[in-house]
């Protein structure tokens, strides 16, 4: 669109302390990708794309020039168009310190502490707690979690992460950092010995040795931008490109003036709500309006009414407001906003909390948003203004749900919103439920309001309504009416609850599925609300109302986490170890520092290369159809769009022998792969990707484990093991038990998306890839024999990836020949990062299962029989499903010893993207599937379930089903153990106690025991190879097979490496994982990579250490620094005779 009258403004705003002038700013453009593309500032990562996992956090600082206050807060970059950074400062991780000038604090103690593994999500957990500190030199714990909700770790955990934190803490906790292992909770473990002689430890790093927080260090705020700030208050900015004209006025006046010009123009203050929606390339809108700089939506007041808050408030300072207001409030006054109050602590992250402006969330109308209904319950107020005037509304269903009436005019804009306060006879409360407590949408939340006459429980008024349930939030209206006059006692309750069900329809197919479990939801809310009432009654009237009864008390309470507490306790080396031996020690992770400081370099952070195209996958939008035309003419005509890439462009073979790379002739799941579009950019590419029109020939799919028994579909054949005589087993039990068990799949949500980067070469058709995977041979491998050419010829790097779980084995593959068919096609460099939704959409995860069993036990609760069929859901090719449904079948036992067992196991072929390797590689299904049969059990015996697993599990020496020999020695060790050091026993008594007290609200704990092998069946699988070199200057060089997933299997390397060659660690570095080093590498998986790895290293240290043999016997009392070469022409003379230069590759099977 055209800049209306106006030319484009300079977009102005600081960077880690350096001005930035762009002068065509791209209102479209989002600074995640204008850091990484534009400033190469590639610690700021790309997780999710929608602002859901912290890993793309940078710090926004603002100056306000009328309360003339600088604001720091945590954004998610994601989401920021920079066009809304004018006058702004943003810190990246870069800028908090880096290992060139300065480490910050919060970098190093997060290193030291182990609060990293793969390191994606790194950078992402400093900004927020540097975000923090800014405001609050010495938090509480509470902020340190509260500023953690919006980030997630796959790998880690978030003990180390809290832990590392909790030194910044006003309160420190009693056993975190210490460190001398000294713990209240764990004190007789401090330096203790086990049964074995083995001494325990707690306590991985020491805080005497932290640097200290010294705030005078970090960067002011520009003095330029404060200047600025003042002399711009009356000038409207605006920012124009091609499509998008981005205008932020001055004054509320001039905003109605736009709104009345453009009333289909959003207005834009967090890009919380329209930004989930910018992976749809033709969703846009020509003019944006950002009104964050108009005072009048920024008000904060208290009134006679109740608290008026401006509609760009965040949501952040509407909580920080709310928290300063209530005690100051009589507490009759507050019930609403303490209900909001509780909504806003677990309300998304503290990202979104920063950016989501109130006036956002109530006009958006989601049905998963939290606040609305307590707002329209609570009879809030929505000041509106226009051209033509201004006016209020009630924020009430009707407006909810968009009526008309009840709406705001296109050319109106919520000013502010009234917040009313609540009465002496008034009770408001809300409730939520999510999949976890914060950072998730909420499966379905509730607002409840009621109104009685003064001293009585007759009801005046009553409000009810529920998000979650459909489009938007709902209200049970006809249903209030009816029970207003009516007594609040169980006639009421019983009957509101038959009103609602029988209003708030949720047919079988609603959208989102688990039907039961919220209808259940709806019902429970309102007896939840009840029984708070009742309880409100008795406080306000206690001789009127009787108590609750100690049964119904238990169901009142909001469940609060708290302050994680956690103990780590390892084996201690041995006294005598000398103490530059590193092996046993809790080393730093090699990256540590690099992952803290967001100087570690995974695959898309490697700079552009001359002439470097982008890709864009087209896929698949039917789960099986015969493709009848590809039509890519429109594409190709897209500005910036080289070419197009489909199967006819594989120069060898497409894919292997079960799967396809590019899909030719038909498509067996949605997401497959079909063609690729590459272009100058990856906007364009995507755009491109949109124009290819595909014809297909639908065909009869296959989807569910039910559906590929039905058609006896399946991806190989049965997998059967027997042991003893099922049906003796059977005739000889007291009892017999059948059951089912369903369980669904998982996404493996690796934070780093699978991401290839091919370079070819000048010469010799070669051609470089890096990529994020778990098995460079494979990629080596497809690549080789999809360009025809030989494995020599291609040179697979991968220095980390930034999380697998499985998920990088076999997809990789297929990603880097499609990049290098390209490459192969266009001749450039093709850089394949796949976007959060496309990988979801193409790859698969854990195999969802189901199980059928026939248990037959004693009165003992000895299971002496048991028949178990197995079935996995495989997907639409083999992938790893037929070796996870043999690890089902080899596992399912776990530990216990069944004389008469038989298990049935079926890979399922569906038209579902093809499910593969995840964590645990079966058994959690299988471990699972086992335990429902041993609780079953106990509950049939009414014996304690710990019990029943006593009795069940190995003892001795016995023989597996699979006829492996098992000493069960230290099963039985680990399990006394276990119940000894967690006072199992004792605590269970607790548990159960509280249980007898507490009807709605209960506790659980349980022990089971698990015997889990690690490997792979197939003993090959175990080899490994390693290269060893050592230089003139005596430093090392050490290469290996094994991939660096976050386990820190480089630093385990160089810990061998420097044991065996007796130096320092700081005489040894480890490059990168390559073909071109170490060929042939098995995959990183199995828990066996470090175990196979290490060996190979220890193998190739060890026989140079024995070449050095006749130089260290002519100086016995030398060091390495004496052995190494003693001239610069590596000659050396009679008295001190030089070294070689030593090489070893050695492979270990």
């Amino acid at each position: 669109m055209a800049c209306l009258d106006k030319q484009s403004d300079d977009l102005v705003f600081f960077v880690n302390g350096k001005k930035v002038i762009e002068r065509k700013a791209d209102p479209e453009e989002l600074l995640l990708y204008y850091l990484r593309k534009e400033l190469r500032l590639s610690g700021t990562k790309y997780g999710c794309g929608v602002g859901g996992c912290g890993a793309c956090t940078v710090m926004l600082s603002t100056y306000d020039p009328v309360v003339k206050k600088i604001r720091h807060h945590p954004a998610n970059s994601c989401l920021l168009p920079i066009c809304s950074l004018h006058g702004a400062a943003v810190t990246t991780v870069e800028g908090v310190g880096s290992i060139k000038n300065r480490i910050n604090p919060i970098q190093e103690r997060l290193a030291k502490c182990h609060g990293s593994q793969c390191g994606f999500c790194t950078p992402g957990m400093v900004m927020s707690i540097y975000a923090l500190l800014r405001n609050h030199v010495k938090p509480s714990m509470e902020q340190i979690i509260s500023a953690l909700d919006g980030n997630l770790c796959r790998c880690t955990g978030y003990r180390p992460i809290i832990d590392s934190y909790a030194s910044f803490a006003k309160e420190q906790t009693c056993c975190q950092l210490r460190g001398t292992g000294q713990c209240c909770l764990e004190q007789e473990e401090l330096g203790c010995s086990s049964s074995a002689g083995v001494r325990i430890r707690s306590g991985l790093c020491n805080p005497a040795e932290f640097l200290p927080v010294d705030p005078t260090q970090e960067f002011i705020f520009p003095p330029e931008l404060m200047r600025m700030a003042q002399e711009q208050q009356g000038k409207t900015l605006i920012f124009c490109s091609k499509r998008t004209t981005w205008i932020s006025p001055s004054s509320l006046k001039e905003l109605l003036e736009l709104k009345a010009k453009y009333p289909k123009a959003p207005l834009v203050v967090g890009n919380t709500s329209l930004g989930l929606n910018k992976n749809d390339c033709d969703a846009y809108h020509p003019i944006v309006l950002h009104p964050l700089r108009i005072p009048e939506m920024q008000v904060v007041s208290i009134t006679d009414d109740g608290i008026v808050i401006g509609a760009t408030c965040c949501l952040a300072q509407l909580r920080d407001i709310l928290i300063e207001t209530i005690p100051k409030l009589p507490e009759e006054k507050t019930k609403i906003y303490q209900a909001l109050l509780q909504q806003l602590r677990t309300l998304a992250g503290e990202q979104i909390r920063s950016m989501a402006s109130l006036g956002g969330h109530v006009v958006s109308r989601g049905s998963a948003w939290d606040l609305n209904p307590i707002l329209c319950a609570g009879k809030s107020v929505l000041n509106l203004a226009s051209d033509g005037g201004k006016r209020q509304i009630f924020l009430d269903d009707q407006f909810l749900a968009g009526h008309k009436h009840a709406d705001i005019e296109p050319k109106e804009v919520i000013v502010s919103v009234l917040i009313p306060y609540s009465t002496k006879d008034e009770f408001i409360s809300a409730f939520r439920q999510a999949e976890r407590q914060k950072n998730a949408f909420s499966i379905v939340n509730s607002g409840l309001r009621v109104l009685f006459s003064p001293g009585t429980d007759t009801i005046v008024d009553l409000s009810i309504l529920y998000g979650g349930i459909g489009s938007t939030t709902l209200s049970a209206r006809k249903s209030c009416e009816k029970l207003i006059g009516r007594q609040w006692n169980d006639q009421m309750l019983s009957e509101a609850c038959k009103l609602v069900l029988e209003e708030i329809s949720l047919p079988p197919s609603a959208s989102g599925g688990k039907v039961e479990y919220r209808r259940t939801l709806l019902v429970s809310f309102l007896f939840r609300f009840y029984l708070e009432v009742l309880h409100g009654l008795h406080q306000m009237y206690p001789f009127r109302y009787s108590e609750l009864s100690q049964d119904k008390m238990s169901a009142l309470g909001v469940l609060q986490s708290g302050v994680p507490q956690g103990v780590q306790l390892y084996q201690d080396v041995d006294p005598g170890q000398s103490p530059q031996d590193p092996v046993g020690r809790p080393i730093m992770h090699q990256s540590g520092i690099k992952h803290a400081t967001g100087e570690a370099v995974f695959i898309d952070d490697i700079r552009p290369v001359d002439g470097e195209l982008s890709l864009a996958v087209v896929t698949s939008i039917k789960a099986h159809a015969k493709i009848k035309s590809i039509d890519i003419s429109e594409a190709l005509q897209v500005p910036g769009v080289i070419n197009v890439v489909t199967a006819k462009d594989v120069p060898g073979k497409n894919g292997n022998d079960e799967e396809e790379a590019f899909a030719k002739d038909k498509v067996i799941c949605v997401g497959q792969i079909i063609c690729a579009v590459v272009a100058e950019t990856l906007t364009q590419a995507q755009r491109g990707a949109k124009k290819v029109k595909i014809v297909y020939e639908d065909l009869q799919p296959v989807l569910t484990i039910k559906d590929a028994i039905e058609h006896n579909s399946y991806i190989t054949e049965e997998r059967k093991l027997e042991k003893g005589d099922i049906e003796k087993g059977f005739k000889s039990a007291d009892k017999i038990i059948e059951g089912e068990l369903h369980m669904g799949g998982q996404e493996h949500f690796y934070l780093e998306t699978n991401s290839v980067l091919v370079i070819p070469r000048m010469e010799d058709k070669e051609m470089d890839v890096y990529v994020s995977t778990q098995h460079a041979t494979d990629v080596q491998k497809l690549v080789a024999s999809a360009l025809n050419l030989q494995s020599n010829k291609i040179m697979c790097h991968t220095k980390r990836v930034g999380g697998a779980f499985g998920g990088k084995i076999t997809k990789p593959s297929f990603f880097a020949v499609i990049a290098a068919v390209a490459a192969n096609k266009t001749g450039r460099p093709v850089r394949f990062a796949l976007e959060r939704n496309m990988d979801m959409l193409i790859t698969g995860g854990r195999h969802p299962f189901f199980g059928k069993y026939k248990v037959g036990f004693m009165k003992d609760g000895r299971i002496i029989a048991a028949d178990f069929q197995c079935y996995i859901n495989g997907g639409c090719t083999k992938d790893e499903s037929e070796l996870v449904i043999e690890y089902i079948v080899l596992k399912v036992d776990n530990a216990y010893n069944i004389p008469n067992l038989r298990v049935r196991g079926h890979a399922c072929k569906t038209n579902l993207p093809s499910n593969t390797a995840f964590r645990g590689f079966g058994f959690p299904q299988a471990g699972l599937f086992v335990e429902t049969c041993i609780v079953a059990v106990a509950t049939k015996t009414g014996l304690p379930h710990e019990k029943v697993r006593e009795i069940n599990m190995y003892r001795g020496v016995n023989r597996t089903a699979f006829k492996e020999e098992f000493d069960a020695e230290n099963l039985w060790k680990c399990w006394k153990e276990c119940l000894d050091k967690s006072d199992y026993h004792s605590r269970n008594a607790k548990v159960e106690e509280f249980n007898r007290k507490n009807y709605w609200k209960k506790k659980g704990i349980a022990i089971i025991p698990m015997k889990f092998s690690v490997g792979f069946n197939a003993t090959y699988f175990h080899q490994a190879g390693a290269l060893v070199h050592i230089y003139l200057d005596g430093s090392v060089l050490v290469t290996h097979g094994g991939i660096e997933l976050g386990q820190g299997i480089h630093t385990k390397m160089l810990q061998i490496a420097s044991r065996e060659l007796k130096i320092p660690l700081s005489y040894i570095h480890f490059c990168e994982t390559s073909s071109t080093t170490v060929p042939n590498g098995k995959y990183t998986a199995g828990s066996v990579g470090t175990e196979i790895n290490a060996r190979a290293v220890q193998d190739a240290c060890q026989i140079l250490w024995k070449r050095l043999d006749p130089i260290r016997r002519k100086n016995p009392k030398g060091k390495w620094e004496d052995w190494r070469l003693c001239d610069k022409h590596g000659l050396g003379n009679k008295e001190r005779p030089c070294i070689p230069i030593f090489s070893l590759w050695s492979c270990l099977f």
